[in-house]
């Protein structure tokens, strides 16, 4: 079930993508959330946890991979997890740091958060970083998250402490910033 984007196709997993998600998640700037130097992911890792799930999407968590739509090119991974049916989600997202600021990240977000309120009809949208990811608070901004919570110097990264953030989207900001979608569902 790939959802499309303008920029990106978010697919599911496959095998030969295993490379390329450990990549990702070893990378200090990618993932984001590294509290033991150095990370230790490793193919064998992820092949055991793709092989341990039937579907890699189903209604209460999934796992795509970030395709550019041009090249085709595997670019990043984003998931959405913790889904209280009709209540939230929580998502997460990295890109490999080549792509940062030409817009893959919003339009994979976008394509993310249009499925959790449109498809799964959640209330709330959430996503977790730390105050030393200026990007990706910055990201979250443009769709409209806000922080709702603060969790102080909870974050070891580079030597440095930071705090947790918790950002969230209600379902009515989402469909105020996009009028051409309808929201189908009554209100509680």
């Amino acid at each position: 079930m790939p959802l499309e984007g303008k920029l990106v196709i978010l697919r599911e997993e496959q095998p030969d993508d295993m490379k390329a998600l450990v990549a990702f998640r070893n990378d200090l700037d990618t993932q984001a959330w590294s509290k033991s130097l150095p990370p230790d992911y490793t193919e064998a890792m992820y092949h055991k946890r793709f092989n341990a799930r039937e579907f890699s999407v189903n209604r209460s968590d999934a796992r795509f991979v970030i395709v550019h739509k041009e090249t085709n090119e595997v670019i990043g991974f984003t998931i959405y997890s913790d889904v209280e049916p009709r209540w939230s989600a929580t998502m997460g997202m990295a890109i490999a740091k080549k792509f940062w600021g030409g817009g893959f990240a919003l339009d994979a977000q976008e394509v993310v958060l249009k499925f959790l309120f449109v498809e799964l009809g959640v209330r709330v949208a959430r996503m977790w970083t730390h105050s030393g990811n200026p990007r990706m608070v910055g990201l979250a901004a443009k769709s409209g998250f806000q922080a709702s919570g603060r969790q102080r110097q909870s974050i070891f990264k580079n030597g440095e402490l930071y705090d947790n953030l918790i950002l969230d989207l209600l379902r009515e900001e989402y469909f105020e910033r996009h009028p051409e979608l309808a929201d189908n569902l009554p209100p509680l």
